[in-house]
Order: C-alpha cells, then sequence, then structure tokens
C-alpha cells in the first residue's frame, strides 16, 4: 500500500496556479525527497497532504485514508516538522514535548525522545534561550511523538551545524529501518541524496520527475563527466570530440579534458584522441552532482 497517494491534484490562489495534475504514490517505508524552486508548489502539496489545504480537484490519501473526510486519523500517525515552526519561549523543552504527548493522547517519556535528538542536556531549560539549531532539534523530537508511521521534515536541516545534519541523517535512516515512511522537503540538496530511496522535482506545480537519484542521472544529457589527463592537447580537440555521437560537452582545463559523453562513448573518447596524437596518462569518470541535476529539471527543458 502506498503511503502518500495523490491524484490529479489541482490547486489555484487567485490567478496563480500552485499544483497543476499531480500525481504521485510514495511508497510505505521508503524515504521520498521533494525538491523544487520556491514558489514551486512543495509547501501546498504538503498543506493537502494533512488537510491544512484542500484540493480544487482530484484526490489524496495518506496511509490508506481519504486526506480530506479522514485527516484526524491521518494526524494520529503522522509525525510533522513544518517550516516555520513556532515554539513557546517559555515553556522547557521537557513541557513542549509533554504537549505535543498529550495532544495525541500518546504513551511516550519526553526524556528519551530529547535524548534521541540531543537535548538530553536541555530537558528543562526554556525554548526562549534555545539557538535556532536547538529549536529544530526540540522541533523534530516533537515530530516523532507517538512513533509515527509517516513522517513528514519540510526543511529539516535548517539551522543545524554539519554534526547536527549528521545526527539528522542517522535518525531518517533508523526511522527508515524500523518502517517508516519518510517525506524528505530540502534545499540542503547533499541531504537528500544522502538518505532519499528516490526522489520527485516539481516546477511550477507540475511534477517533471520521480527517480531515483541515478535515474534522473540517466535522463540527463552529460549525466556523466570523463576526466582524461593527456600529455599534450591536441589541436581542433573540443571541436572533434564534439563531433562524435554520444559527446555533450568537451573543456579543457591545461592538460586536463572534461567530457561528458554517454556511457558507451568513453572509450571511443580514449581511442580518438590517441588517434589525434595525445598519450593518455589517465582517465576517471565523474558523477553529475545533484546540483546540476536539480538544475536541469527545474531551468532546462526535462
Amino acid at each position: 500500500m502506498a503511503a502518500i497517494e495523490l491524484d490529479d491534484v489541482r490547486k489555484g490562489f487567485g490567478d496563480v496556479q500552485a499544483l497543476r495534475g499531480v500525481d504521485l504514490e510514495v511508497e510505505e517505508g521508503e524515504v521520498f525527497g521533494f525538491l523544487g524552486p520556491n514558489g514551486a508548489g512543495k509547501s501546498t502539496t504538503i498543506n493537502i497532504v494533512l488537510d491544512f489545504v484542500r484540493p480544487d480537484e482530484g484526490s489524496a490519501r495518506v496511509l490508506g485514508h481519504d486526506a480530506r473526510e479522514e485527516s484526524v486519523a491521518v494526524r494520529e500517525r503522522t509525525g510533522v516538522l513544518p517550516e516555520g515552526f513556532d515554539l513557546y519561549d517559555r515553556l522547557t523543552a521537557r513541557e513542549h514535548l509533554q504537549f505535543a504527548i498529550d495532544s495525541k493522547d500518546a504513551d511516550d517519556d519526553p526524556y528519551p525522545l530529547l535524548e534521541r535528538v540531543g537535548l538530553e542536556d536541555a530537558v528543562d531549560r526554556k525554548a526562549g534561550g534555545f539557538s535556532t539549531g536547538m529549536r529544530q532539534r526540540l522541533a523534530l523530537a516533537m515530530a516523532l511523538v507517538g512513533d509515527p508511521d509517516l513522517l513528514i521534515l519540510d526543511e529539516p536541516s535548517s539551522g543545524l551545524d554539519p554534526n547536527g545534519a549528521r545526527e539528522l541523517r542517522e535518525l531518517v535512516e533508523e526511522e527508515a529501518a524500523d518502517g517508516t515512511t519518510v517525506f524528505f522537503s530540502s534545499h540542503i540538496l547533499g541531504q537528500v541524496e544522502a538518505v532519499c530511496d528516490r526522489v520527485g522535482i516539481i516546477r511550477e506545480g507540475e511534477l517533471v520527475a520521480v527517480d531515483t537519484i541515478e535515474g534522473l542521472r540517466e535522463n540527463v544529457a552529460g549525466g556523466e563527466t570523463l576526466i582524461v589527463e593527456v600529455d599534450s592537447v591536441p589541436d581542433d580537440v573540443s571541436h572533434r570530440l564534439k563531433s562524435m555521437e554520444g559527446i555533450d560537452s568537451v573543456t579543457v582545463d591545461g592538460t586536463t579534458l572534461r567530457v561528458g559523453c554517454d556511457d558507451d562513448a568513453k572509450m571511443t573518447v580514449i581511442s580518438e584522441l590517441e588517434e589525434m596524437g595525445a598519450t593518455v596518462s589517465d582517465f576517471s569518470t565523474e558523477e553529475a552532482p545533484l546540483e546540476d541535476l536539480f538544475a536541469a529539471y527545474t531551468e532546462g527543458e526535462q
């Protein structure tokens, strides 16, 4: 059973069409990354899943429930770390957790949850004195109350230092290992690449790609770069290589060539360079970073 099912979801706000027929399935137990530029429709999608916003057309099912008709049942089984959350400055970390526990009618102990997010030493400190990163950790602990089946994290790395980001990644992996579905929206593309099983990319209200990172690379021209070290660069090398089938780009830096090419064109590039008189001393392959894939899907014509 899918944890999240969106069927032809459309939503407009006045003259702005936020979602334009979004179809999406997130499987139970997977970590799903949700990417897109500002204003692409990420927050609207999350709000529809949580029934904070009603779609104009289409339907949403979450954990087998109709998101609109059975929203209480959905929220009972969902933990949420929203972007732009608020805390009560006069309440301690323990009191925040107890409030979340009572709200969900759960039986958690606040201390182990705070320990999981690294706030065990601040359990009785008021949130008004917390740093941005500590506030983010506290909100994450509240999202974990009740051992949710679905965890929705909207920009969870915001305010976290590198250690905090690493601990977040480990926590997400632990939750997924326990069978929790994690829906992970973030601008920190390295975090997404490190933890997500699949990624969805939304642009101008339309879902333009849903795939693994490797699948996205395979669908983007120049998804891999061949790096070749030569003794000397032949004349007119860029023109000669670019005229070959499967070659997308060629750049030269000293005696290093970077060639964007299809996988089956790599050895042809090496052979062509040797025929042109160059001695190849070394070569390697570099995968396109997620930043480049993101740009290709959100700015190009993919």
